[in-house]
């Protein structure tokens, strides 16, 4: 009868290597300490070029007017709240990744939640810019906030799902932005300890506030954690929930449709979880973290994906069911002619990579095939934006009278927004990466002992060390 052994790890572990504290502070602290890498300098030219061209088409745009863009009388909502809709999106998983498996005690989270909550910040800056140029007088702005003011009666609709999106989003980027910070404060102060002169180590001086790794600090630091995990717990529903109001509130027919929640709130953590994917793929390679962003979270991840899209095929499925049933000839002809219709090419691209393209993640040697995933992501995001231009300019360029259809194609100033959008939330990510830790050291450093032989358990984070595990 063989014998138990305790010399054999249970599991696999979530930090390959045998790491030790020490270890993991060098490997994630070694980009920070050292020049920029040629690739990370041409990626960061390549997303600055970018973000110029969007400075450039926004700033044209402004001093010409949104007669620039490609909107007509029967189609007044386009490439604008796709846009928006599309980033508001991409921001859901970071939250996902930090409070909700935070909260569900999934510890594969710690290698990637990092770059996850960065990924947010910087995606919900992306979404905030096209509301604003949208309203043709960006400068104007601050009239959508409540405050006391001499304009008489004019005053914001409260009822309005637009203005709910003010504070819906606004909340959303302060939560996530305090809870991003307060997770770098342990790793700041590691920093801070590593660096022995120069503006650095003032800088991380002053952002890690005194930080100095007693057991009180910890305990403070773990209760607050958790108490913020819970705030934004609730924001994964609520956020994109009320971006679909914008839309469900609506009368007109391939809107206004009680499903929408919840079917934009599993989009938006579909595509989110994709754009982290892509991005962890490439800088498990350029940063050479092969070793904490194992297959096993890349696998972790594509499981999620992978059951959020049934949620979004599920909600293609009902929306056709819906119609079907509903008795409105409208409501019938508009998801007719989403399917058949003269832009059906856009409702099928959207079905092809987001309901065809994850079923791949079905499969083991897919999931943990780098490639496949890598490209598979791509496909998805791409699906997920074709999603809300589905939504909304299918909905849009077919009205009640057949003498006010109208077509649709973007300009080039509307392209180049879109792109310059895509700069900016890369030259933002790159940054990160290059002054901040993109990875976790002190939660990674909790997690060291999982799957370990029982003869070299993994140390307690924070247990020895001045600074919280330098």
């Amino acid at each position: 009868m063989p014998t138990l052994t305790l010399d054999k790890p249970l599991r696999v572990p979530l930090i390959a290597g045998s790491k030790t504290p020490g270890q993991v502070t060098a490997d994630v602290s070694r980009p920070l300490e050292g020049k920029a890498t040629p690739l990370w300098w041409g990626a960061f030219l390549v997303s600055a070029a970018f973000l110029c061209l969007g400075a450039a088409a926004v700033s044209y745009q402004i001093a010409t007017g949104i007669g620039t863009w490609g909107l007509n009388r029967t189609i007044g909502w386009a490439f604008d709240i796709t846009n928006f809709v599309f980033w508001v999106g991409i921001g859901h998983a970071g939250t996902l990744i930090s409070a909700v498996l935070f909260l569900l005690r999934q510890r594969w989270r710690t290698s990637v939640n990092r770059a996850a909550e960065a990924m947010t910040l910087f995606a919900v800056m992306c979404a905030g810019i096209f509301p604003v140029i949208h309203m043709g007088r960006p400068w104007l702005a601050f009239w959508m906030l409540p405050f006391p003011n001499t304009r008489g009666s004019l005053w914001v609709n409260f009822r309005s799902p637009l203005l709910w999106d003010v504070f819906a989003i606004s909340v959303y980027f302060t939560i996530s932005a305090v809870f991003w910070y307060f997770g770098l404060i342990p790793d700041l102060a590691t920093l801070r300890d590593r660096f022995r002169k120069g503006w650095r180590k003032k800088a991380f001086r002053v952002m890690s506030f005194g930080w100095n790794g007693s057991m009180r600090t910890w305990h403070r630091y773990e209760v607050v954690y958790l108490l913020l995990a819970g705030l934004a717990t609730p924001l994964v529903l609520s956020v994109h929930s009320i971006v679909s109001f914008d839309f469900a509130t609506s009368v007109l027919p391939g809107w206004h449709a009680t499903i929408f929640p919840p079917y934009f709130v599993a989009g938006a953590i579909f595509s989110g979880m994709s754009m982290v994917l892509t991005l962890m793929i490439i800088a498990r390679k350029t940063m050479r973290i092969e070793e904490y962003l194992t297959l096993n979270h890349i696998d972790a991840m594509t499981k999620l994906v992978l059951v959020t899209s049934g949620m979004v095929m599920l909600a293609y499925g009902t929306e056709f069911f819906t119609a079907l049933y509903s008795g409105s000839e409208y409501e019938r002809f508009v998801f007719l002619n989403r399917a058949l219709g003269p832009m059906a090419w856009s409702y099928w691209i959207m079905v092809s990579c987001n309901v065809l393209v994850p079923q791949l993640f079905w499969f083991r040697r897919f999931r943990r095939n780098l490639t496949v995933v890598f490209i598979a992501t791509i496909f998805i995001n791409i699906g997920m934006w074709f999603e809300r231009f589905v939504i909304i300019v299918t909905s849009l360029h077919r009205d009640f009278l057949p003498s006010s259809w109208a077509s649709y194609a973007p300009t080039s100033v509307e392209v180049a927004t879109l792109l310059g959008s895509f700069g900016l939330f890369f030259t933002c990510f790159l940054l990160f990466c290059r002054f901040l830790p993109v990875i976790a050291m002190a939660e990674v450093k909790g997690v060291l002992g999982i799957g370990r032989p029982s003869r070299a358990p993994g140390p307690r984070v924070g247990a020895n060390s001045k600074s919280g595990g330098a």
